[in-house]
């Protein structure tokens, strides 16, 4: 990124443009997309302009691209940087540190960490798909082989680096370590070691594991948030074969609730509505189940269940309505409040389905490469604009800066200008 002292040397007009830019990337936190779904992880997209009304190459322009190997991490974008994930020649795990701007790489660190994963989950790739988080000038990067590395972001320097399967004596996930990590104050949690852990996010040391699986080596499919319930702080987090809460500080269990599914393997990270918890399990029914504490545990009791069923793409909540890509590839919208489906539509977007929202607007990206434009209507489905925006299979999360978004395919990242 260009420093102050080259800007001033040029003409007072092309001063200004890049200064604009720089601010673009290097002020205003709400203009950073510092984790999986972003600064909120609720796929809320910050700032007050609103977005346009198409897609057409006329109004979200690309403005460079850079080819990697294969990955569906989402990308990350700092006050400095795009952070990219990529596995090259199944064998390592690569951190690229990119300029927003022009896409020129600023460093790179990688290590080994190639694994094949279990036949079935070969459909997605035996290569990286956790996403990175940044916090506080660092970066955490989850490896397949159930690795956290912590990284210095200006310079890609290794700070700690910590192998749960060496520190619990765990096998190596069957699809590997999926879990984005979560960094409040000063921890990070993770969903790995067949447990839920965490960490000093300073030095790595351990500070507490719960909810530890019996049966061991099928690991996590979901990643933790932090969302206060009855008052109270909670860690939520979605297993294999249940949803829980647990207290950020000891990790002690408030609640635990074990979901009947035809299939086991909750996905999606616990939303939290009014106090209540939404999920749904791939081959089972969504539902809400309420929270009530009398003085002593956390009693969970179902509120409604509907046949909508979400197999891995996380919705998002807007007022009292959840909008949903179902494993049926049709986009939906249930009524929070009463489980009621406001309206499913006849559209087909892919097998898995990446969400933002701003205002009444939602922007989708399916795993075939398409975008979609709608508006949040409760009433019915409202399609703005769609575009094909890539030929190969596009897993990762949706990231946007300010008007920039950027979209990663299996085996490159694209930054476009939305204008």
């Amino acid at each position: 990124m260009m420093t102050f002292f080259r800007i001033i040397s040029w003409s007072w007009l092309t001063a200004v443009f890049c200064l604009t830019e720089v601010r673009v990337f290097a002020g205003d936190e709400e203009l950073t997309w510092p984790q999986w779904r972003g600064p909120t992880r609720d796929g809320k997209v910050p700032g007050e302009n609103p977005w346009p009304d198409s897609l057409s190459e006329d109004h979200l322009t690309r403005i460079w691209r850079v080819e990697l190997s294969e990955g569906y991490s989402s990308p990350i974008v700092t006050e400095r940087h795009v952070i990219v994930l990529e596995t090259r020649n199944k064998a390592h795990e690569v951190v690229r540190a990119l300029d927003p701007l022009t896409g020129e790489e600023s460093w790179r660190r990688e290590w080994e960490g190639g694994m094949d994963v279990a036949e079935f989950g070969v459909r997605t790739g035996s290569w990286i798909k956790s996403t990175p988080t940044f916090d506080a000038g660092r970066l955490y990067v989850s490896g397949m082989r159930d690795v956290l590395v912590c990284l210095d972001e200006a310079t890609g320097v290794e700070i700690w680096r910590v192998d749960f399967s060496q520190r619990y004596g765990t096998p190596i996930p069957e699809l590997g370590f999926i879990c984005s990590p979560l960094v409040s104050g000063d921890s990070v949690y993770v969903q790995t070691a067949d447990s839920t852990v965490c960490l000093n996010k300073w030095t790595g040391e351990s500070r507490w594991r719960s909810l530890i699986e019996e049966e061991k080596g099928h690991g996590s499919y979901s990643s933790p948030d932090i969302h206060p319930v009855l008052g109270k702080p909670q860690l939520l987090v979605a297993m294999i074969s249940d949803i829980a809460g647990l207290d950020p500080d000891t990790g002690d269990v408030l609640w635990l609730k074990r979901l009947d599914s035809i299939e086991l393997g909750c996905i999606l990270t616990p939303v939290v509505f009014n106090d209540q918890i939404f999920t749904s399990t791939r081959k089972s029914r969504s539902g809400m189940f309420g929270l009530s504490e009398t003085g002593g545990p956390f009693e969970v009791t179902e509120v409604w269940k509907n046949k909508a069923t979400v197999y891995m793409s996380p919705p998002i909540v807007l007022n009292k309505y959840v909008y949903l890509h179902l494993k049926s590839s049709r986009m939906a919208c249930l009524n929070l409040e009463t489980g009621e489906e406001q309206w499913t539509s006849t559209k087909s977007m892919g097998f898995y389905c990446s969400m933002i929202s701003h205002g009444d607007r939602i922007l989708a990206l399916s795993n075939e490469g398409e975008l979609l434009l709608f508006r949040a209507r409760p009433d019915r489905f409202d399609p703005i604009d769609s575009r094909k925006i890539s030929e190969s299979e596009t897993w990762g999360h949706l990231a946007i800066t300010g008007s920039r978004l950027f979209i990663r395919e299996l085996n490159a990242i694209t930054a476009y200008q939305w204008k």
